[in-house]
């Protein structure tokens, strides 16, 4: 009844549109809490698609919760959705898949986040490998800054500042800077979300509920993205056994802002969407 509710009572969320003609595909950005992170992956397909870009609901206006945000795409999806989702995105494209699989085509995760706390430690020590000195004493500095603030701006500004270095790490030869489009960060609704995110990993409830998704379901990853790859396709594949697993060589979190990896990332992945449109 709550989530009815909410989907009756709140305004629906913010739409960025890209391309004009092609089938459909809604690109689901990171975070959470970093709308406008995934506008050159929308970019980089508008050519042969129209995009919707959905940017995720910010705190405030209701509690944030997996279910939210699965309802919010509920609103404004298309009826047999093509999904992209990039890291949390990708994380929150199977969350809606699960919840509503005969509203899904096909799904294909770019970059996706992790399910378990081993995968989470490996991300953690990779960052740590990758992070030059000057970037942990940045980090550092900012993360001490972000215990201190109180202001909700300040505190969003603080958050999209770490996410930036989080940015420079992860990348191997980025092509250009566009990380936010100019959108602020929203750090109390990562919080949130991400909260919720592992309350049903530690409940139990995901992945395990990702068995009811039956659409074909593409994992696309650069060998050099911290976020390991083979353990999250692992613990993918136990309950999704069709899912598939493609990486490019010198290519870190972001393929489509890759220079060594962007041509063929696109042409794989438009491939895969115009074969289930």
């Amino acid at each position: 009844m709550r989530q009815a509710y909410a989907r009756k009572m709140l305004a629906p969320i913010e739409l960025r549109l890209h391309g004009h003609d092609g089938p459909e595909v809604l690109v689901l950005h990171g975070g959470p809490g970093a709308p406008g992170s995934a506008r050159g992956l929308a970019c980089a397909i508008a050519h042969e698609f129209k995009v919707i870009e959905p940017l995720q609901r910010r705190a405030g206006a209701a509690p944030l919760t997996m279910a939210q945000h699965v309802d919010d795409l509920l609103a404004i999806a298309p009826e047999r959705a093509l999904l992209v989702g990039w890291s949390f995105g990708a994380m929150l494209a199977l969350s809606y898949a699960a919840a509503h699989p005969s509203r899904v085509r096909a799904i294909a995760l770019v970059g996706v986040g992790t399910y378990d706390e081993a995968s989470r430690a490996r991300y953690r020590e990779a960052m740590e490998a990758l992070s030059s000195p000057e970037i942990r004493t940045r980090q550092t500095a900012l993360v001490h800054a972000l215990s201190r603030a109180v202001d909700a701006d300040e505190r969003d500004r603080i958050f999209g500042a770490l996410g930036h270095l989080a940015g420079i790490v992860q990348a191997v030869a980025p092509i250009d800077d566009d990380d936010g489009a100019g959108l602020p960060c929203d750090e109390a609704g990562y919080r949130e979300t991400w909260r919720d995110a592992l309350r049903l990993q530690h409940e139990g409830l995901e992945p395990a509920s990702f068995s009811a998704i039956h659409a074909p379901v593409l994992m696309l990853h650069g060998e050099d993205d911290p976020h390991p790859a083979q353990s999250t396709f692992e613990t993918l594949r136990a309950v999704m056994p069709t899912i598939e697993l493609v990486t490019w060589p010198r290519c870190g979190h972001a393929p489509w802002n890759e220079r060594h990896a962007r041509e063929a990332f696109v042409a794989r992945l438009c491939a895969f969407l115009h074969a289930h449109a």
